[in-house]
């Protein structure tokens, strides 16, 4: 009886120093996400503050420039209304790409302007794989003319630096009007749009990718588009910024973080708890404390 007895104590006192290192460690995987989180939030204000600043201290001087930067405003708001809300890397990491497009749009009117470029931004969400206008063309469209050109024109003041929208690749370049602009807002496209892209893009060596992918999200223009992927947005930000070039990341994913295991919940070993009077198989019940168990909070 009493090595009966002297057995338990040593098996409660195993169960209370596992449910102790669990803790900790649920703790310690606690922090990590919140550390994240932090430090993801921390990355979007520093690109959205600096959006904040060029869109206070910069005005368009004609209406190619004017449009980038009233669309660099848009964007701004946008993001400053994403990390109000803000409380994972994810929603983060949305806020700070809807700055960084904002600052593309900056960038763009800069070289416009005639003004000088700054430390490069960080590319957006398939910006190189959603290719560029690579040449000036014009098409008949649901009764309108819609044109693309690689260069700002007056007939091609609206700016996009290429990229995502609503899951679907659209080319860098300058276009008579942004027919994209629904589906960023509403997040759908528009049942006409596969026919828009098709006759505007097809065959253009800057957008290696068809119709198709276009509608599945899957367009690829990476290779097509080179190093002129960005149709003239320039690699400037503020000139005066130039020690923020660098792109601090997205501060993790919480979801990735792990953790090491506490004990081996598959009873494979030999161990003094795994089998025979007090173990049971994988927690299934077999043994003594299995099914019964002790609870102890801390």
């Amino acid at each position: 009886m009493e090595a009966f007895l002297l057995i338990a104590v040593v098996i409660i006192g195993g169960v209370l120093l596992i449910q102790m290192g669990q803790k900790r460690q649920n703790k310690a995987i606690e922090q990590k996400a919140h550390d994240e989180v932090a430090d993801a939030v921390a990355d979007a204000r520093r690109w959205i503050e600096r959006l904040g600043s060029q869109v206070l201290s910069i005005a368009g001087s004609d209406t190619a420039s004017t449009q980038a930067m009233a669309d660099a405003s848009e964007r701004y708001n946008a993001a400053s209304a994403q990390i109000s809300t803000a409380n994972t890397v994810k929603q983060a990491s949305l806020a700070r790409e809807s700055a960084l497009e904002g600052l593309h749009y900056v960038n763009a009117a800069r070289e416009i302007m005639g003004m000088p470029a700054g430390p490069q931004l960080p590319p957006l969400e398939g910006q190189r794989a959603a290719g560029s206008v690579t040449e000036q063309r014009t098409i008949e469209h649901e009764g309108r003319q819609i044109s693309a050109s690689p260069v700002a024109t007056e007939d091609t003041p609206n700016y996009y630096p290429g990229g995502k929208v609503a899951g679907r690749p659209v080319p860098a370049g300058w276009y008579s009007e942004p027919w994209w602009q629904s589906a960023l807002r509403t997040g759908m496209w528009t049942m006409g749009s596969v026919l828009l892209f098709s006759m505007m893009f097809n065959g253009m060596a800057g957008v290696a990718y068809a119709a198709s992918d276009f509608e599945s999200g899957a367009g690829d223009g990476s290779e097509g588009a080179g190093d002129a992927g960005d149709a003239g947005a320039g690699d400037g930000g503020d000139a005066g910024d130039a020690g923020e070039g660098g792109d601090m990341g997205d501060g993790g994913d919480a979801g990735d973080m792990g953790g090491g295991d506490m004990g081996d919940a598959d009873g494979d070993g030999g161990g003094f708890f795994d089998g025979g009077m007090f173990g049971g198989d994988g927690g299934d019940g077999g043994g003594f404390f299995d099914g019964g168990g002790f609870d102890f909070d801390f």
